[in-house]
């Protein structure tokens, strides 16, 4: 059993401005990861850390590197100032998180720790001006570190103390293993190293040799996700492809599942064809392209991409298609349940697929093998009523309908792009010929599919759920069409930075 005073941040021998910042985010007891990591990082020890995602791992490596460099500035002999700390993410939206979890945890130490993001590529002028200022932490993507480091915007080799790589299971994955390799042949020979990522694999492995020396491993004995009273997991048998069309579509439109949901596909076509799906009974989705730019897969701040999606207040993750890898399942299903908030999972699964998801079970189990996954009871002959309006929905979702949705939300990118901008002034014409292009029909919306008349609604659920209730009419007919234009299921998931912001009245 841990020793009663371990628990405590007050314990820690933290500042007391770190303390007041704790509090302030109301914080009361350290999570498990950074019950341990943090007084193994204050004592100068190299980490390697495994830590399930919403563990609190980010503050298991900010808190000490603050207290680290707070006590350098305090006790150590005057330097001039100089970056002392870099933290490594895979996305812009991980770096823009990390960033500010650390300012919060320094907001009462802001004179004298400063913090930048470099990870946004459109703001390399802005950032020479602030890597210039010296900021004491850098938060920023490998390849955008690199790149100020051949500038030579960013010099890290005499004043380095502390590196962070933080969800170093995505790092290579998502690309950046040469840019790594790069960016640390700019680094001090001696520097204190922490390696944080939510599954050990052999991408880990290879960063550990790169990067750490003489590390502690920290492979904390808990569950790689929250327990069943927290996250609840699922897993249904479809028969066929069309069942699992049909199970998702009644789970939506009768209100079997609430909330923000994440609908997670293997391939960005079946990501189309489930949006076009849906959207021909009035469910609105939208889909998380990799393609194309943040701004444009989605307009709320939050959206990541791939494995580093990070939304708040999630209810449930569906699995529409079942994860290539036993992690990819840890990684999806990370997107909810998060701090002690709620979740559910739902995985789909046909027959074929039943020893791939033992493989990813027996990983979820651990040593004691209690199944995880359990079944969902749910009754497919009940809604049998509604294949019909599935098969009439599937057919108008063709191939044409998925290549000319893809190339609608191109042509958007094109006329709505910042970097086009300047060229369209100069080729006027062109611009034109964008606009005035034939028109794109993705798919042909029937509108009777959005109604489900009571007589579908399967008997024990009527009088529970009302699919047909309309929602209050706006005031005009103007303010419903600027509605109309604007809607995105994406709006809703507010970022942490947005929060101060007044909520607005509810519709």
């Amino acid at each position: 059993m841990a020793d009663p005073e371990a628990l405590g941040f007050e314990h820690m021998g933290l500042d007391p401005r770190l303390l007041q910042a704790v509090a302030d985010l109301g914080w009361s007891r350290p999570t498990l990861i950074q019950e341990k990591a943090i007084p193994l990082a204050l004592e100068g020890k190299d980490l390697l850390a495994r830590a399930r995602t919403g563990s609190g791992k980010t503050a298991a490596y900010a808190v000490p590197m603050l207290q680290l460099l707070l006590h350098r500035k305090a006790t150590g002999p005057a330097v001039e100032q100089a970056v002392r700390g870099l933290v490594l993410v895979p996305t812009k939206e991980l770096a823009r998180q990390a960033r500010t979890m650390i300012q919060q945890l320094a907001a009462y130490c802001a004179r004298d720790i400063r913090v930048a993001d470099v990870s946004a590529a459109e703001d390399s002028a802005s950032q020479r001006a602030v890597l210039m200022e010296k900021p004491d932490i850098i938060v920023g993507t490998p390849s955008r570190i690199l790149n100020h480091l051949q500038q030579d915007n960013l010099i890290l080799r005499d004043s380095l103390e502390l590196l962070v790589v933080d969800e170093a299971d995505l790092l290579f994955s998502f690309g950046f293993e040469e840019e790594l390799k790069s960016l640390l042949c700019h680094l001090p020979r001696i520097y204190q190293a922490f390696l944080m990522s939510a599954t050990f694999n052999e991408d880990v492995q290879a960063l550990k040799e790169l990067v750490l020396h003489n590390p502690v491993t920290l492979k904390l004995q808990e569950s790689q996700l929250p327990g069943p009273d927290q996250l609840k997991q699922f897993q249904v048998v479809c028969e066929t492809e069309e069942d699992k069309f049909l199970l998702l579509y009644a789970l939506l439109k009768l209100s079997l599942i609430r909330g923000k949901s994440l609908l997670f596909v293997n391939t960005l076509e079946r990501g189309y064809r489930l949006r076009l799906f849906l959207e021909q009974f009035g469910i609105p989705a939208c889909v998380l392209n990799g393609e194309l730019p943040l701004q444009s897969r989605a307009s709320d701040p939050e959206a990541g991409v791939a494995r580093g999606i990070d939304f708040h207040h999630v209810c449930a993750v569906l699995n529409f298609d079942l994860p290539p890898t036993p992690e990819a399942y840890i990684h999806r299903a990370g997107r909810t349940a998060r701090a002690n908030n709620p979740g559910m999972v739902l995985t789909f699964m046909l027959p074929a697929e039943q020893s791939h998801l033992d493989t990813i079970e027996e990983l979820l189990s651990g040593e004691n093998g209690t199944p995880v996954l359990l079944p969902y009871q749910f009754r497919m002959e009940e809604i049998e009523g509604f294949r019909y309006r599935c098969r009439d929905a599937m057919r108008s979702v063709t191939k044409q309908a998925i290549r000319e949705a893809r190339l609608k939300e191109i042509k958007e990118e094109l006329l709505h792009s910042e970097r086009l901008k300047t060229y369209f002034e100069d080729n006027p014409r062109d611009l034109q010929l964008l606009r005035h292009d034939l028109p794109l029909h993705p798919a042909v919306v029937k509108p009777h599919l959005g109604h489900v008349p009571d007589y579908l609604v399967p008997p024990a659920l009527r009088g529970l759920v009302h699919p047909h209730k309309r929602r209050k009419k706006v005031a005009s007919k103007k303010a419903k069409v600027k509605k109309a234009r604007t809607r995105n299921p994406l709006r809703s998931f507010r970022h942490r930075e947005e929060s101060r912001r007044p909520a607005a009245a509810p519709p």
